[in-house]
C-alpha cells in the first residue's frame, strides 16, 4: 500500500522577534509597536551590540 503524506497546512507566519506571536505587517517585524519600543531600549541599554575592533579611550574618557 503506498499512501502519498498531503501537506494541508497553512504557510507558516513570522514570529515576533520580541515576544514570538505572529507579525502584523505594520510593524514588521515585530507584532506591536510596544515590541519596537522594547527592541529599541535593548540598543539604547547596549544589550544588543554590533562587534567591531575596540576603541582606545584617553584618561578623560574620551575616544583616542
Amino acid at each position: 500500500m503506498d499512501a502519498k503524506m498531503t501537506d494541508d497546512r497553512k504557510p507558516k507566519t513570522p514570529s515576533c522577534v520580541v515576544c514570538g506571536k505572529p507579525q502584523i505587517e505594520r510593524h514588521r517585524p515585530f507584532c506591536s509597536a510596544r515590541c519596537q519600543q522594547v527592541d529599541l531600549g535593548r540598543w539604547f541599554t547596549g544589550r544588543y551590540a554590533v562587534p567591531g575592533e575596540a576603541v582606545e579611550q584617553s584618561e578623560d574618557g574620551e575616544e583616542a
